[in-house]
Parts: structure tokens; sequence; C-alpha cells
């Protein structure tokens, strides 16, 4: 099974920032690892919600579609709020595929 997420490069970071994203329906999240510097972005709020359901998308390489460049990343790390169905951050790790 494959998965490709569309993700925007945020500018914007902090907690007054990273809750006016939640309240417009996105997800903060950051990409770190390989030979390149740790990038924030963001995701859609639905799309990253419906695909933590799938056991399939905690164990595969996913393809981030960040601004048009595509990467292979592990879900390494997601934070729910504790009683809503809100994903509050997720963090991914870049793939090499020859390492």
């Amino acid at each position: 099974m494959t998965f490709e997420l569309n993700a925007q490069k945020r500018s914007e970071q902090g907690t007054g920032a990273s809750r006016r994203l939640r309240r417009a329906g996105k997800v903060p999240a950051i990409v770190y690892g390989g030979n390149e510097a740790a990038e924030a972005i963001e995701l859609d709020m639905n799309t990253i919600l419906l695909n933590l359901r799938k056991e399939a998308f905690h164990a595969s390489v996913l393809t981030l579609n960040i601004d048009g460049k595509k990467q292979p990343v592990l879900l390494r790390d997601n934070q729910m709020h504790p009683y809503r169905a809100i994903v509050l951050h997720v963090d991914f790790q870049r793939v090499d595929a020859n390492q």
C-alpha cells in the first residue's frame, strides 16, 4: 500500500502559530533526518487523521509532497488530543535508500 501526503512549508512557529493552524483545520508537523535540515510543515487535519487509523500507515515508507518536492519519509511520532479526535503534532523522518 502506498501513501502520499501533500504538505506546505510553514513560516511561523511556536504555540500561538500552531493553535491558529489547528483552528484552520491544519496539523503542524516536522520532517527531520538525512543530510538536510529539519523542516517545519503543515498537513490537512482530515487526511492525516484518516490515515492514522490505518495500521499500514504506521509501518510504511510514505511519500511526502512538500510544495512539489517529493521525499520518502517514515512516521516517527504523532500526538493526539486526550479526548477529542484532533491530531496535535506529527513527526516524520527522511529515508535514504542508500543507508
